[in-house]
């Protein structure tokens, strides 16, 4: 049924892969989670990585995996950068159907302190009010890129069952 990949971008924390999973198993298609294939291939946590080689080489390997998934297809949930670095969003856009789970920065702070914060390079250490700034002025930069998505979804309120049938008249709009 599904020719071209269906990425899923969005803020870290925003649902991606559990949403990936859900919507992969409903359209009974594979799931890949960018990250984890990231993983698989360095043979260390990315917070390892980061810490080690740093962000620029870590998008560069990003952007590398990225390429790697060009014929597969399913559910891809990339990485919460993904889309603003090195052209990335127009390749998805020219590559699959790209989808945005959108929040509220105050919805992705209460999900964000509900998580192991330190396995979050880019969050380590932070709290609070200085998180809360921290996703506010991330999304404001990254809006440009994930506004961009064929589909862009209020997360909050949108159940798997709408999900599903948003992505399958997209399918058949981009896949003709």
């Amino acid at each position: 049924m599904i020719q071209k990949p269906v990425f899923l971008i969005g803020f870290m924390g925003s649902g991606k892969t559990t949403w990936g999973k859900k919507l992969a198993n409903a359209l009974q298609v594979p799931f890949v989670d960018l990250d984890h294939e990231i993983v698989e291939q360095i043979g260390m946590s990315i917070p390892e990585y980061f810490s080690k080689y740093g962000e620029e080489k870590f998008r560069e390997l990003e952007r590398e995996v990225l390429i790697a998934q060009q014929n597969k297809s399913g559910i891809i949930s990339t990485g919460g950068g993904t889309p603003c670095y090195f052209q990335n969003m127009d390749w998805l856009l020219d590559n699959g159907i790209v989808l945005y789970l959108k929040h509220s920065p105050k919805s992705l702070w209460n999900r964000l302190n509900q998580s192991d914060i330190n396995k979050r390079p880019a969050l380590k250490g932070m709290t609070g009010d200085h998180l809360l700034q921290f996703i506010e002025s991330k999304l404001e930069e990254r809006a440009p890129f994930y506004d961009r998505a064929h589909i862009l979804v209020d997360q909050l309120n949108t159940n798997l069952e709408e999900l599903v049938s948003l992505v399958k008249a997209n399918i058949e709009l981009y896949e003709q």
